[in-house]
């Protein structure tokens, strides 16, 4: 969302001439990997530290009961339309063992262990995970590390053994990544000019984005204070990278280079803003991947000697059946892009027969649609929830980095995500209607729930929970500098509303 410092389109390493070798991303490819392994260490690590809370026994949605329900509802299809180990293994203990399997197959792929395997076990693990994580684990971004883990199966070495020479991935399998990549970058740019929204239109967006988006950071404050001109100018920089830039992804060499590197500035200019999880680091991997290894051997200032992956190993098919099963897989990826078409105008609806055959995909979420920030918001409700044990005297509860205290500095929580600090500034955009599953969490605050307490970074009644539980929803702004300088407030809010009224368990 942010305009990085130009980077012209002069050459970063030399034009291939005639004599020139073909470029080789071999090293680009182990870099790749090896960052993808620490972002699932990150995403597996996070949910772990939350996953009794949000969907354990004792949670705010338990997958047991989810499960129980799907099955009640779907019968045999439950399987196929809610993929997940889970099914065979339960809901309980063993989503703590997916988290595991999650972190040490990681640390296989980063130390080159099995990677192809690795990766299976990774793309299984996650995916488990989300089916059952129902709206904690709904995010665009789990979606992307989905895609990209299945994507990055097809660009593995198939060895058993860490080796020190370096493997050629196959071209489509990084294509594949590309096109992904690709895909990303643009729809996000076009969802913004199709949706209506008047903020991207006249350029205005980025003048509310620092103060309304989900978990600001200490540097959104100050970045909120620049000059409209700046925010304009910002925002028309934003839609060249994302509407623009992309296509230069398949151009030659320098150009494809210069565009890998002008998106990647994009992300670190986004994630320096904002506490947006793992979504930057991952496609920051997209992008390095499109640099290649000469690029990397002039950075790292030594020679990257690479060998094929298609060497005989443990882990290797015959060669006909891997490129059949990557030429099945690419097929797949292209004819599911169509589902993007109404992205670029309603009129463009794909036809019955493709939406049926899509419908057969679509649970295993490996194949998605993307479009970030289609509406700007322009103003920030906050929902503050307050017990109590007389219905005169409230306390507030206060999430670990969500905004509350008015006097708390906005954290720097990326790449965690905190997946409760999230969902409730969706929920503040609604209604109580809208947003049930609002009902047991306050259920469980007024039985003192250890597991969803734990979510919490302060709670006003340690001896024993309050009688009564409500949620007031406030509108939160950034102070003006003269209003910090004397009160070192860093927000100020009006409340707007009661969003949920006192209530109790009886």
């Amino acid at each position: 969302m942010h305009r990085p410092r130009w980077i012209p389109f002069t050459p970063m390493a030399s034009h291939a001439t005639p004599s020139s070798p073909a470029p080789s991303f071999a090293l680009s490819t182990a870099l790749f990997l090896r960052v993808l392994a620490a972002i699932h260490a990150i995403a597996f690590g996070s949910l772990w530290t939350q996953l009794s809370g949000l969907i354990g026994p004792n949670g705010i949605l338990p997958a047991t009961r989810y499960l129980e329900a799907v099955r009640e509802h779907l019968g045999a299809s439950s399987y196929l339309q809610l993929p997940t180990l889970a099914w065979l293994f339960g809901s309980d203990a063993f989503l703590h063992v997916l988290c595991a399997i999650g972190l040490g197959s990681a640390a296989l792929l980063f130390f080159g262990i099995a990677p192809f395997a690795a990766l299976i076990a990774l793309w299984l693990a996650y995916l488990s995970l989300v089916s059952v994580g129902q709206l904690f684990l709904g995010f665009q971004w789990d979606a992307l590390l989905l895609e990209t883990t299945f994507l990055a199966i097809f660009l593995a070495p198939r060895a058993w053994l860490p080796r020190f020479d370096l493997h050629e991935p196959p071209p489509l399998a990084r294509f594949l990544l590309r096109w992904l990549l690709f895909r990303l970058m643009l729809l996000s740019g076009i969802v913004k000019l199709t949706s209506g929204d008047p903020t991207w239109r006249d350029l205005t967006a980025l003048t509310f984005h620092y103060e309304t988006q989900p978990l600001p950071n200490p540097l959104a404050w100050f970045v909120h204070h620049l000059p409209a001109s700046f925010h304009r100018a910002t925002c028309a920089g934003m839609f060249f990278l994302e509407l623009v830039v992309p296509f230069f992804l398949f151009a030659p060499r320098t150009i494809r280079h210069n565009a890998a590197l002008l998106l990647a500035a994009l992300q670190i200019a986004i994630f320096l803003t904002g506490n947006y999880t793992f979504f930057n680091l991952l496609t920051l991997a997209l992008c390095l991947l499109n640099l290649d290894d000469r690029f990397y051997s002039s950075v790292l200032r030594r020679p990257a000697k690479c060998h094929t992956m298609y060497d005989t190993s443990a882990l290797s098919l015959p060669r006909p059946l891997r490129l059949l099963a990557l030429a099945g897989a690419a097929l797949l990826v292209l004819f599911t892009s169509a589902q993007a078409l109404p992205s670029f105008h309603h009129s463009l609806r794909p036809p019955d027969w493709f939406n049926s055959l899509a419908a057969h995909v679509a649970p295993f979420r490996t194949l998605n649609n993307y479009g970030l920030f289609a509406v700007m918001t322009t103003s920030r409700p906050e929902l503050i929830i307050e017990g109590s044990d007389d219905r005169r005297t409230w306390h507030a509860y206060e999430l670990p980095y969500k905004p509350g205290d008015l006097s708390r500095r906005p954290p720097i929580v990326a790449p965690h995500h905190p997946r409760l600090d999230w969902q409730l500034w969706f929920a503040a955009l609604g209604s109580a209607d809208q947003n049930r599953w609002l009902f047991p969490l306050c259920e469980h605050l007024l039985r003192g729930t250890p597991e969803v307490l734990a979510l919490f970074s302060h709670n006003p009644f340690p001896d024993r929970p309050p009688r009564h539980l409500r949620i007031v929803r406030y509108d939160y702004r950034f102070t003006t500098p003269a209003q910090r300088a004397s009160t070192a407030r860093w927000w100020d809010r009006t409340p707007v509303d009661f969003y949920l009224a006192p209530l109790s368990l009886q």
